[in-house]
């Protein structure tokens, strides 16, 4: 099958099985939004995946991403999903539309510091509590989201987490399912979403209330990188 092709129909595929869980869960297809991930994927699959209608996109790093996008339609919506280091901020406020992992008060002062417009940010949960990876411990995240949410510039739009990896989906439904009332127990009006789930785990991921799912390999194939 030439890439063309196995693109589109593995967006076809992930969006079947976007829309059953969605529904599974009592909600619309609609209230789900793809991202497709595309660290290490080149600017022409994201061309293809364009033309298939996927309008979200979400970059690890900023100089990758930077050279895609001076190749890429104007209309994309840029998601930045990885780690966010201080010394990039300033770059990723300039070419990213929504920011999936702010981690911290300091990065938050720093990202209304340097935005020139409003921008969509979400509050990283290390919801396992892993100390090898990023985000605000479950306890921290209160206060942390009250001060973000007054700071100019910065539009809190919810939470987002990594489950832990592993390799059947429904161990990891306890995470999600405690960051959906996570989400819940904020009451700050505009955070309803709720950025889990990728490849291995997105449907479950939807079943306790993800709004916004990334997929990579899904519908890309392996990474080169």
């Amino acid at each position: 099958m030439k890439r063309h092709e196995s693109i589109v129909a593995s967006i076809s595929e992930v969006s079947e099985r976007i829309a059953r869980a969605a529904d599974r869960s009592g909600r619309r297809p609609a209230d789900v939004t793809l991202i497709a991930a595309t660290k290490g994927f080149s600017a022409e699959d994201i061309a293809i995946a364009h033309e298939a209608g996927i309008r979200h996109f979400g970059e690890n790093y900023v100089q990758e991403s930077i050279a895609k996008q001076t190749e890429c339609p104007p209309e994309i919506v840029w998601h930045y999903i990885g780690m966010l280091q201080t010394n990039k901020i300033r770059k990723v406020v300039r070419h990213f539309d929504w920011i999936h992992t702010l981690d911290g008060e300091d990065k938050a002062k720093r990202l209304s510091a340097w935005a020139e417009a409003p921008i969509d940010v979400l509050i990283e949960v290390n919801i396992a509590s892993e100390p090898q990876k990023g985000g605000v411990f479950p306890e921290n995240l209160a206060e942390i989201a009250e001060n973000v949410y007054y700071l100019p510039k910065l539009r809190l739009r919810g939470l987002m987490t990594m489950g832990p990896l592993n390799l059947n989906p429904e161990s990891v439904r306890p995470y999600f399912a405690k960051m959906r009332r996570l989400k819940d127990e904020m009451r700050i009006q505009g955070t309803g979403c709720l950025s889990m789930g990728m490849t291995s785990d997105y449907e479950v991921a939807i079943e306790e209330g993800a709004t916004h799912v990334r997929i990579g390999t899904g519908i890309f194939g392996t990474r080169i990188i």
